[in-house]
């Protein structure tokens, strides 16, 4: 491609800077840019934002594992699908402060708290305000996702002093129904709103590797960076298959094109904490490396992810050393 020709095809492609919304063409263009420019393209805009050798370290506690009456295709906690996980019974809150320590004291800087329901109770949110309260009080930033939310329970976690709020959009809108039939799309970005009106950071993102197309991945994209604002937190998860879920025995996404969808976040959500989730343990240290020089600076740090592994802290720790990179010092109030 010569250079006038890439030049063109350049300025057609949304600038955050000068265009209020990312059109899923626009998202779907850089897609297709060659996998060069689209990295040349994300780790300029990553520079601009953020120290690029700087990594937030995050860990993620099942706080209630199992029983989810939820039906989403991808899910090893949903109680219908014969999967291996048990109906646990919640976590107390000293095995979650002695876990949110041991966590800080590897050098993790946030803390997410997650259930298994399709909404907390009244009775059990009362405990989760505790172990907020708790671990706010160990100096890191606290992260909750406990499913969908009911009016005053989002004000409710910020009183307590809940910084982040999980609720991932999962996938395009068009693509939802064949991920999931219990909710809507639009039950979750209810639940988004509920907690941008209470004053909680946002934390969203979705799932690749389900079957989608490359289009549908962009429709994803465009949806977060069009939210208003876009997300402080935009974790992108590689599905991870577990036997006896619908969704076992797909056919496996490309690591490159997981490394596109990493940089697509990037560009069109520029200072949002674009952080590698699920599926990162199937990923090799030469595609983790990719995916930060496309613009993830943060991942879950730990040896479980709800109920799938994680790389370990200890292996985390090589590749961040091997790389030059190190973890952020200071949790981020973007």
């Amino acid at each position: 491609m010569d250079t006038i020709t890439h030049n063109a095809r350049a300025s057609a492609i949304a600038d955050p800077a000068t265009a209020a919304r990312w059109s899923i063409d626009a998202v779907a263009e850089l897609l297709d840019l060659p996998f060069n420019d689209l990295l040349y393209r994300a780790q300029t805009i990553h520079r601009a934002n953020f120290d690029v050798n700087a990594v937030q370290l995050s860990t993620l506690l099942s706080i209630k594992t199992g029983g989810c009456p939820e039906d989403c295709g991808y899910c090893p906690q949903a109680a219908r699908y014969h999967t291996g996980v048990d109906n646990e019974v919640m976590l107390g809150i000293d095995e979650v402060v002695a876990a949110a320590r041991a966590a800080r004291d590897q050098g993790a800087t946030r803390f997410c708290m997650g259930a298994a329901w399709r909404g907390p109770k009244q009775r059990e949110l009362d405990r989760v305000l505790d172990m907020v309260k708790a671990v706010r009080g160990l100096g890191m930033e606290t992260c909750a996702t406990l499913g969908m939310l009911k009016a005053g329970q989002a004000e409710q976690l910020k009183e307590a002093g809940l910084d982040f709020y999980n609720h991932n959009l999962d996938t395009a809108p068009e693509f939802y129904g064949e991920i999931v039939s219990t909710r809507t799309q639009d039950d979750r970005l209810d639940t988004l709103a509920k907690v941008r009106s209470a004053g909680l950071h946002v934390c969203s993102g979705g799932i690749v590797g389900m079957g989608e197309t490359r289009r549908t991945r962009a429709a994803l994209i465009a949806q977060l960076a069009n939210l208003d604002p876009y997300p402080e937190s935009v974790p992108i998860n590689n599905l991870v298959q577990v036997e006896g879920t619908p969704l076992h025995g797909t056919a496996e996404l490309d690591a490159f094109e997981f490394v596109r969808t990493i940089a697509a976040a990037r560009i069109t959500m520029p200072t949002a904490m674009v952080r590698l989730s699920a599926g990162r343990q199937q990923m090799s240290e030469g595609i983790q490396a990719l995916c930060f020089a496309a613009g993830a600076n943060s991942i879950f740090y730990g040896d479980k992810l709800l109920t799938t592994g994680n790389p370990d802290a200890l292996r985390d720790r090589a590749l961040l050393t091997t790389l030059g990179m190190y973890p952020m010092q200071v949790a981020s109030k973007a």
